[in-house]
């Protein structure tokens, strides 16, 4: 995983786009040759990361964008999620670089997916821990994923997660019962800045027993 250092350090990518880069297109050179020399090598690793954006201080969701799977080096990818959940998050209106600094920026480290042993619905709910793991659903060309904190957050049991992880990929309820339906969890390191381009600190959850 990341340490406290490297989580305060992806954190400072997010607001470097949203501090310098959204009155324009995205681009590579938004993280110059100098700046990338002073990352440390976790960010030249693959990994799979979420950047999520939340207005200060009311902490509604303001866009959420990222890449399950490790496709981009971890600086790269931070860099490309925040400005997509900046600017292309169809859920809301882009957000300007007036609005920057109503913002606070979280990134989310992920661990690499384990699938499920979806066999029975009593063994995946045995399996799911509120508050510890994340869900992604995949069936037919239709797919979700859920964040750890989600169902924290809404106060759902781990059935309720597993639902609203069906709902989020756009399946039927029950979805995630059924032959055909792939289930994995992953677990996420997140760090949040304590007000707009203020500190970072983890962000800790609390496992539910299920």
């Amino acid at each position: 995983m990341v340490s406290e250092e490297e989580g305060t350090m992806a954190v400072a990518i997010a607001r470097r786009v949203l501090d310098r880069a959204l009155d324009r297109p995205y681009s590579e050179d938004l993280l110059t040759s100098e700046f990338r020399r002073k990352l440390p090598p976790v960010f030249s690793e693959k990994r799979g990361l979420f950047v999520t954006l939340l207005t200060h201080p009311g902490r509604d969701l303001r866009g959420c964008i990222g890449f399950p799977l490790p496709v981009y080096p971890l600086g790269e990818g931070v860099a490309r999620a925040a400005w997509l959940a900046a600017r292309e998050d169809p859920r809301f209106l882009p957000v300007g670089p007036e609005e920057s600094r109503q913002i606070l920026a979280e990134v989310s480290v992920l661990t690499p997916l384990e699938r499920l042993r979806n066999t029975s619905p009593e063994e995946v709910l045995g399996e799911v821990v509120v508050g510890r793991d994340g869900l992604y659903i995949s069936r037919d060309l239709d797919s979700g994923l859920l964040l750890p904190e989600v169902p924290v957050e809404q106060g759902w049991s781990a059935e309720e997660f597993l639902e609203g992880v069906c709902m989020k990929a756009g399946l039927p309820a029950g979805a995630w019962k059924k032959k055909g339906t792939s289930l994995w969890k992953f677990r996420s390191e997140i760090f949040i800045e304590a007000s707009p381009g203020g500190p970072v600190q983890p962000r800790s959850l609390t496992p539910v027993p299920g």
